[in-house]
């Protein structure tokens, strides 16, 4: 029987501890171009405390999708002053709310006085910000308040760069998130409704706001009735077996059907670990704290039936394991790259 995956790359090897299979990235902060991709794609790679920003060149200038979380503002602004070498940057696009996609809008704002653009189910949170529904009070995360331009509904179509994309309505990892689909190369930018060997958090479901296994299948099948050639992840390197993908990514989704408390436990091995990565560091007192001050948090161990004390144990076995952390004197060292 295949080991359950624990959701954590080794950094050694790249290999996935908990299901065997390759696991693809690289170091945070890589800018990374592809031959293969259409001149002026433009793909930034990043750690785990921020998604992948993607930058887009057209005539007018660049358009930016997501901008990474809101500690990785100077990475972020670093990043884009090497790539557009001073362009403009016209737009900047978000696939969904999350704070590791959206928590640098503000700083990149202010930096190239750029209109933002966010998928129309998020402009009632995002106006009024409300932190609890953009899953940053809740979830123990952060962002700085931006204000957004426009909004971006399922069905639209909207210049990025050279091309035109089509808005497509992803549900399940957020409920209104969104992919942008290019069909001239067959270019996805997914967001975290597809990755090449998972997908985001189903934090719909977790939280009790929605059926994200139900709205995650609709996603996907979605996402196969395109022509697609290339996915640009939220989180990965760029990939091209779309088939093979979803094929595993439908595996997933079924395991988390079969028994939805794999959805609490990925959750808790996911965002445990973002909150050390944000911290550097923290004393196991700290953790049980947390756990136990989070809603996200205090859900997932309530799935799970185990207490802040018991879980404390079993991840840091699980993480220790994963090399995503370092245990010592009652002390956890965060050992993947930010």
């Amino acid at each position: 029987m295949e080991p359950e995956c624990v959701g954590i790359c080794t950094i050694e090897d790249g290999v996935c501890v908990g299901c065997g299979r390759r696991m693809y990235g690289e170091e945070s902060g890589e800018i990374m171009t592809t031959q293969t991709l259409p001149e002026g794609m433009v793909v930034l790679q990043r750690g785990w405390l921020s998604s992948n920003s993607v930058l887009l060149r057209g005539t007018d200038g660049w358009t930016l999708v997501d901008s990474g979380y809101v500690t990785k503002a100077g990475e972020t602004l670093a990043l884009l002053e090497a790539t557009v070498r001073g362009e403009p940057i016209v737009r900047l696009v978000n696939t969904h709310s999350h704070s590791d996609h959206l928590g640098g809008n503000a700083a990149v704002a202010r930096r190239y006085g750029c209109p933002i653009w966010v998928p129309e189910g998020l402009a009632d949170p995002i106006g009024r910000w409300d932190e609890a529904a953009l899953l940053l009070s809740n979830a123990g995360q952060r962002a700085e308040p931006f204000s957004y331009s426009a909004t971006i509904a399922p069905g639209d179509t909207i210049a990025m760069g050279q091309w035109e994309w089509r808005a497509i309505a992803v549900p399940g990892h957020d409920m209104h998130a969104l992919a942008y689909f290019e069909p001239t190369h067959g270019v996805l930018i997914s967001g975290d409704a597809l990755w090449e060997d998972g997908f985001g958090i189903l934090f719909p479901s977790l939280l009790g706001q929605a059926d994200a296994i139900a709205a995650a299948r609709e996603a996907l099948a979605a996402i196969e009735r395109l022509p697609v050639r290339w996915v640009i992840p939220g989180h990965g390197a760029p990939f091209q077996d779309v088939a093979a993908a979803l094929q595993r990514v439908w595996g997933r989704l079924e395991a988390f059907a079969n028994d939805p408390r794999r959805i609490a436990r990925n959750a808790l091995r996911a965002c445990v670990t973002f909150t050390l990565l944000e911290r550097g560091c923290m004393e196991e007192e700290e953790l049980r704290t947390t756990l136990a001050g989070v809603e996200l948090f205090q859900r997932a161990l309530d799935w799970i039936e185990l207490t802040p004390e018991e879980a404390v144990r079993w991840l840091g076995d699980e993480l220790e394991r994963a090399g995503a952390i370092r245990r010592a004197e009652g002390q956890w060292q965060a050992m993947l790259p930010a």
